[in-house]
């Protein structure tokens, strides 16, 4: 239950931030257009007049001055000048200071690990 009603909300805010929320109000305006429109005409003559442009519903024109609104409060985006550093980086490669090598006895770390106490069992054919 919680599940679909997190799935829910984060649909719903999605489609706020990518400005869907217009959409769904268009397409619900042009709906009811088309449902108005089939009362007193034809299909064709109702499509003409509902996705022509001419006649738009009072819904329709709060739609399109809620956009042009939302466009003007956008933040203007700046545009920054891009620097890079002229000079190329020297990489010097020298030894270390305090270098010494190890001495030739040194025993290497895999034969100073312990053999288990006890070898590993044996599989008994049956």
């Amino acid at each position: 239950m919680f599940v679909r009603l997190g799935h829910l909300l984060l649909i719903l805010a999605l489609l706020a931030a990518t400005g869907g929320h217009w959409t769904v109000l268009q397409t619900v305006a042009w709906t009811d257009m088309l449902a108005n429109n089939l009362r007193t005409g034809s299909i064709e003559e109702a499509l003409t007049k509902t996705f022509d442009g001419k006649n738009p519903c009072s819904l329709c024109k709060q739609i399109s001055a809620g956009k042009k609104a939302e466009r003007k409060a956008e933040f203007p985006t700046l545009v920054k000048k891009l620097e890079f550093c002229t000079e190329r980086p020297s990489f010097v490669f020298s030894a270390p200071s305090d270098f010494c090598r190890l001495p030739e006895t040194f025993t290497p770390l895999l034969k100073l690990a312990n053999q288990p106490p006890v070898p590993p069992p044996r599989i008994v054919a049956a």
